[in-house]
């Protein structure tokens, strides 16, 4: 009787403790998935081949989750441009207005609240974790395309590194898993552990690969989290200084390295940058913040993750000194760089933007616009194909303080004072008058204060279009009428013109 009762006592106790985890699991499982939130959206973006209107307004949906009491974390994908943002509970029909408190383009990040203090009840934040190890196994949860209701989704965490995030094509460190992601489940949340360790962003580009996806990780996610405290986004520390890799045994036998030195050589030192006058072109920076720079500008996180050495600046905020060392002519140097924003200026072709209104002038019935990748990726999602080659090869053009950015003269709208031109379209403007052109603002304030009988403006090939003045301020109301355009510029073009004295 007595191994009777022994045995019963075990075949009963061992079901209820499985019974009680299992339950256990199921409440963890439960408060996630309450924590994860739908987003819908009304997206209207404008147009830049005709910038004075919007493309047509389409809805969208993706997932966020909540950090805080009241503050949900999602993609800057998914609210960019948008005009109507509404926010749904797990398990829930009715879906709250919410409104953007926040957003880092550049990260692909964005907070996001909601009004009514109904929709958190009974909610409870998500606390953002570590970044697990390789090959650790974590859970995706969204609302992917094919259904209302909540997924979950596995994977394993496969790689750690730089990549570049698609959404603004910024380059910042990116963890890879091999877990189905699908649209919709753009700002969900990856777990581990019960807690958040990435945001969704992207699944593999080109559709080449199955069941691989990107999230950002926390040491993103905690810098913009502190970039908000202010509601004003600073982003990611820019020193103002180009690298490329020196895995050249020559090249670094030039820079008088030796054989054991590793580091990147400096290719390019903007002007008014934090590295002008710190930096020279030929620098070889070996070491950055304490992490040594490898020849093809890695560094080492730990002994299984390596990433480009511009993780070791994103760990700092805008303001904040960033120390470096570097070889010149093979003596061994420190600086500390303050740490500024990313410029535009930095190349001629500005990188895209979100919720802005497009710059346009028209002048003698020609449309003229500045050149940013918005316009470029107006031509689809093959642009790196199908955009005008001359436009292309501009993204690898320096901006300088003399030349800031480009000018295109986008289309002509048919008329007298344009007769010849009719069929002209996506060229650059080099000069106007022969002056050259410093960027759009410059451009325009020469046009509103030209007094010469004819414009003249060339590209750097030579052709010309030449446009009597009189006969483009005459005819601008009729070409305004004719196309139903609504003003001949863009809103706040003209709200503080620059002076249109020569560079």
């Amino acid at each position: 009787m007595h191994i009777r009762l022994g045995k019963l006592w075990f075949g009963l106790v061992f079901p209820l403790l499985l019974a009680g985890a299992v339950a256990a699991q199921d409440g963890d499982l439960r408060e996630i998935e309450d924590s994860v939130i739908k987003i819908y959206t009304t997206q209207a973006a404008p147009d830049y081949f005709v910038p004075w209107r919007l493309l047509n307004p389409r809805q969208s949906s993706g997932s966020g989750v909540l950090i805080d009491a009241r503050r949900i974390l999602t993609n800057a994908h998914v609210i960019a441009d948008a005009s109507y943002v509404q926010a749904q509970r797990h398990n829930d029909p009715q879906r709250f207005q919410a409104r953007v408190l926040f957003v880092s383009h550049e990260a692909d990040l964005a907070l996001i609240e909601v009004d009514d203090e109904a929709f958190y009840a009974g909610l409870k934040p998500l606390i953002i974790g570590e970044l697990p190890k390789l090959r650790d196994e974590v859970s995706v949860f969204g609302y992917p395309m094919g259904g209302q209701s909540l997924s979950i989704t596995k994977g394993v965490l496969s790689r750690v590194e730089h990549q570049v995030y698609a959404h603004a094509s910024s380059f910042l460190l990116a963890g890879q898993i091999d877990a189905a992601i699908n649209p919709g489940n753009s700002g969900g949340p990856v777990i581990f552990d019960r807690q958040i360790v990435g945001i969704v962003m992207q699944s593999a580009a080109g559709g080449l690969s199955e069941n691989l996806g990107y999230f950002i990780p926390p040491s993103v996610i905690r810098h913009v989290l502190k970039d908000s405290g202010d509601g004003v986004n600073d982003g990611f520390p820019d020193l103002g200084f180009r690298t490329q890799t020196l895995e050249s045994p020559a090249a670094k036998a030039a820079r008088s390295l030796s054989e054991d030195q590793r580091g990147v050589v400096v290719i390019q030192v903007f002007e008014d940058s934090p590295a002008a006058g710190a930096l020279e072109v030929n620098d070889v920076i070996t070491e950055v913040s304490g992490y040594a720079i490898a020849d093809d500008g890695s560094i080492q996180l730990d002994s299984d993750m390596l990433t480009n050495y511009k993780y070791a600046m994103d760990q700092y905020h805008i303001g904040e000194e960033i120390p470096l060392r570097f070889s010149r002519g093979g003596e061994e140097r420190e600086a500390r760089l303050t740490a500024a924003g990313l410029r535009e200026t930095y190349s001629l072709v500005n990188g895209e933007q979100f919720d802005e209104i497009p710059e346009y002038y028209l002048y003698g019935g020609v449309l003229f616009v500045p050149l940013n990748m918005n316009l470029i990726k107006r031509w689809g999602n093959d642009w790196s194909r199908s955009a005008p080659i001359s436009l292309l090869e501009a993204r690898n053009e320096w901006a300088s303080p003399e030349r800031r950015e480009l000018v295109v003269a986008l289309q002509v709208m048919a008329a007298d004072v344009n007769l010849g031109y009719h069929d002209w379209r996506n060229w650059v403007v080099d000069t106007v008058n022969g002056g050259t052109i410093r960027d759009f603002d410059h451009f325009v304030a020469k046009l509103r204060q030209n007094d010469q009988p004819f414009v003249e403006f060339r590209n750097e090939n030579g052709y010309q279009m030449v446009i009597d003045h009189q006969q483009a301020l005459a005819s601008e109301a009729q070409i305004l009428a004719r196309y139903r355009i609504p003003s001949a510029h863009s809103s706040g073009l003209l709200d503080e013109p620059r002076p249109a004295g020569e560079p």
